[in-house]
Order: C-alpha cells, then structure tokens, then sequence
C-alpha cells in the first residue's frame, strides 16, 4: 500500500529533473524528458500500490 508520505517523496525525487526541463533547446526535446520523467515516475507509483514486482516480469497475475 502506497502513503501519501511515499508518493510525496517518489515524486519529490523527480521534482529536480522537472526543474532541469527549463534549460532545453526545444519543445520536443522538453516534451520527450517530460514523458521519460512521468512514465519512471508512474511505474514507481505502480508498483508500490500493487505490491513487490514479481521476478518473472512476463507472468501476470490475477
């Protein structure tokens, strides 16, 4: 189970790579860290609201 304590600081610890975005050249170049940063950011949140990845990451389970 995620706590609001744990989300605060998964996403406080991307909070500087938001700031860097300021120093790119280009809007695309904003836009393709931008998405890099929320997917790495959302795969955290997932995983500690579901539960310990498994080690096999091809099997789901139900």
């Amino acid at each position: 189970m995620l706590t609001e304590e744990e989300f605060l600081a998964l996403a406080k610890a991307h909070y500087t790579q938001l700031q860097a975005l300021q120093e790119k050249n280009t809007f695309y170049e904003h836009e393709q860290a931008f998405d890099q940063i929320w997917q790495e950011l959302g795969q955290q949140v997932l995983e500690k609201t579901i539960s310990q990845p498994g080690q096999d990451r091809r099997k789901k389970k139900a």
